[in-house]
């Protein structure tokens, strides 16, 4: 054959599809673009140098691992979209004396032209667009940008061996489809599969079931722990659901349509329902995947923003106050008034140095061990009895005169009662309590509120706080419990913490200064009394607000980079389902208009068969994310955010965000496909 005669057939027939293939190449070029960029960044020195950067490197190189994941799943699936357009025409090559050899060299340059332009444009644009995404992260971070433009040949050739092993993947699957294929049925290859399939109520009801079944797990779940351990099964439960309702409920929800006379017998439903149920199988999994995508966008974005914007919540929930000190000691017998004092009046004088003055002071002892909560009011504290991660309890024994004195009241206990304080929605409903082999304690009263020692926000475990009269006396049955090692299971803490009118800068600079001086107490301690688990730590919001900010700003952007990968991809599926529909149905509507079918019905026929199936995804994904938003919730308190508040409302601004651009899509979607059906190019009517 003619030299380039290949060559020239493979960029013709791109050319000639290029309503199919360029918005194909466009997604290829975005999602090349965009691993290299989250591969730039997981290897840039600006980020990891600063604070917070080792935090968000680790997210994004996790993030890189989706991307990869994801990129190969979503490229064979829309290239099936672009396979079962072109089958006609090899087929049509094939009967003309172009044998499969002659095929795959033609389809091996097409590849070639396709991965050339992804790989080689899509680099281009993540390299242009990384020092955008690079300072966009900088100002999350809150650092100080540097204005040099980085290329990484690493991360190049790490993109570029990537999507080229996704492109031979998917030329490899493409040739063995042409390769089991005779010419006939590639010639008819977009007839085949149209008798409408049958109404599968089996299916459609186990789909009812399972989507129900996840559903009341994300409903009735209590605490943070057991939302952790079921949040994949619930997700995956959701997925099979939803294609088996969309591929299985919504023939059967066109059968149901038939029936009803009064609106199948009106000429935009009849033909749009009569079109859907003769592709819905296929069509059921593409609206299945553009619900999960659009879903997956939902509650990705929507946590993730939620998290960065109430970092300083997690905060503060995490360090109570500007500058928090935590001595823990073997027993209380070790640290003494006069070390108290020493403790306090250090961190007075250093504050004074400064021009500040402690305030909003919290001085209080705490007794620390692990719980099992069990039948009539007992919390067995023996590591070995331990059977379910969800009757875990953080048990903080607190003396009520400390209580009192952090919140103002003055609650009397006599020997035999107590006060306890649950969070992360851990329910205690008995009426008494018992820790070990101690005597019950009868609950006077489920105070509400208490401060937060900054320990519980560190666990998934929800805490209890139980406040007694004779502390000493209450803690002694704990005492004889041991851990496998043979160590005491109970741990002796004292916290001390206040507030300070001082700038970041400075306040880290106190904090420091502290860290001496804590220490030099410490080995003095240590000395004098031999306790080796005697040590101080203290601990300042300022200082780890960097790190802080790195966490939640590196789901915040990893959030948004693969938010906009599935947009991108819903988009397109949306667009190849509208426009191989379209095509499928030009023909029909042909017949429709040679006999009397006006393009203004045409049109409605359209607009009913789009609205009746196109928003179908867009509602069903609210339904999905209103049923996980208590498990979101949950998850979201084991990241120190408890602002329900300002959940839903993002929650609820992201949806309505999302639903508009959802609009806009369907927009300009119908008119593709009424372009095509119509055989016309759109016009205003």
């Amino acid at each position: 054959m003619k030299r380039g005669f290949y060559e020239k057939l493979a960029y013709t027939g791109i050319k000639k599809n290029k309503k199919l293939y360029t918005p194909y190449i466009l997604t290829c070029i975005g999602m090349v673009m965009m691993t290299y960029i989250i591969s730039f960044l997981t290897s840039s020195e600006t980020i990891r140098n600063m604070p917070g950067g080792n935090e968000i490197q680790g997210f994004l190189g996790m993030g890189f691992g989706v991307m990869s994941v994801f990129s190969l799943i979503f490229l064979f699936y829309t290239n099936s979209f672009l396979l079962r357009r072109r089958k006609k025409e090899f087929g049509l090559y094939n009967i003309l004396g172009m044998g499969k050899k002659n095929l795959a060299v033609v389809l091996m340059w097409e590849s070639l032209f396709i991965a050339g332009i992804s790989i080689v444009c899509g680099i281009f644009s993540g390299v242009v667009f990384s020092k955008l995404a690079e300072l966009c992260l900088i100002k999350m971070l809150q650092g100080t940008a540097e204005f040099g433009m980085t290329v990484k040949f690493s991360s190049i050739w790490q993109t570029a061996l990537l999507f080229a092993g996704i492109f031979l993947l998917i030329f490899i699957n493409t040739l063995r489809q042409i390769h089991l294929t005779n010419p006939i049925e590639l010639l008819h290859s977009e007839n085949a599969g149209e008798k409408p399939p049958k109404a599968n109520w089996l299916l459609a009801l186990a789909g009812a079931v399972i989507l129900g079944g996840a559903y009341y797990l994300a409903v009735t779940i209590e605490d943070p722990v057991t939302a952790l351990t079921w949040f994949l099964v619930a997700v995956v439960m959701v997925i099979i659901a939803t294609y088996l309702l969309f591929v299985a409920g919504s023939v059967v929800l066109c059968k149901i349509l038939q029936k009803n006379k009064k609106y199948y017998y009106k000429t935009n439903h009849f033909v749009s329902v009569s079109s859907m149920i003769y592709r819905m199988k296929r069509n059921g999994a593409g609206l299945a995947s553009i619900c999960i995508l659009c879903t997956m966008v939902l509650v990705m974005v929507s946590s993730t923003v939620c998290l960065y914007s109430g970092t300083e919540d997690s905060l503060r929930t995490r360090y109570p106050r500007h500058i928090n000190i935590q001595a823990n000691v073997s027993d209380f017998s070790e640290i003494g008034p006069e070390r108290l004092d020493k403790i306090r009046s250090v961190s007075t004088e250093e504050a004074a140095k400064l021009g500040a003055e402690p305030k909003n002071v919290l001085d209080y002892r705490v007794a620390a061990v692990a719980g099992y909560d069990v039948a009539d009011g007992v919390i067995d504290v023996d590591v070995n009895n331990l059977t379910e991660l969800s009757d875990v309890w953080q048990i903080f024994i607190v003396p009520v005169e400390d209580y009192n004195h952090i919140m103002g009241k003055n609650v009397t206990l006599e020997e035999d009662e107590a006060l306890i304080y649950t969070t992360k929605m851990g329910q205690y409903d008995n009426s008494t309590i018992a820790i070990g082999n101690g005597e019950p304690l009868r609950i006077k009263e489920k105070v509400t509120d208490f401060v937060n020692n900054g320990v519980d926000a560190m666990q998934i475990f929800p805490s209890m706080c139980i406040f007694v009269s004779d502390f000493n006396e209450k803690i002694e049955p704990i005492k004889a419990y041991k851990d496998n090692k043979g160590d005491p299971i109970i741990q002796y803490s004292w916290f001390y913490a206040f507030d300070l009118d001082l700038n970041d800068e400075t306040q880290i600079e106190l904090e420091k200064t502290l860290s001496n001086k804590l220490l030099a107490i410490q080995k003095q301690a240590v000395s004098e009394t031999g306790d080796e688990e005697f040590y101080i730590v203290c601990e300042g919001v300022s200082a780890e607000r960097a790190g802080f900010y790195g966490l939640y700003g590196g789901l915040f952007f990893l959030g948004v980079l693969l938010g906009i990968v599935f947009i991108f991809a819903a988009v397109l599926i949306i667009y190849y389902k509208q426009v191989s529909e379209g095509y499928e149905d030009q023909s029909r509507f042909d017949i429709m208009q040679k006999v009397g079918m006006t393009k203004k019905e045409i049109r409605k026929s359209i607009n009913s068969q789009i609205l009746t199936v196109f928003f179908l995804p867009l509602v069903t994904a609210g339904i999905h994310l209103a049923f996980a938003f208590p498990l979101i919730k949950k998850l979201l308190m084991l990241f120190s955010l408890t602002n329900t508040g300002l959940l839903i409302g993002v929650t609820v601004v992201c949806y309505l965000i999302f639903a508009l651009f959802y609009v806009i899509v369907y927009r300009l979607t119908s008119g593709a496909y009424y372009s095509i059906v119509s055989g016309v190019k759109e016009e205003n009517e």
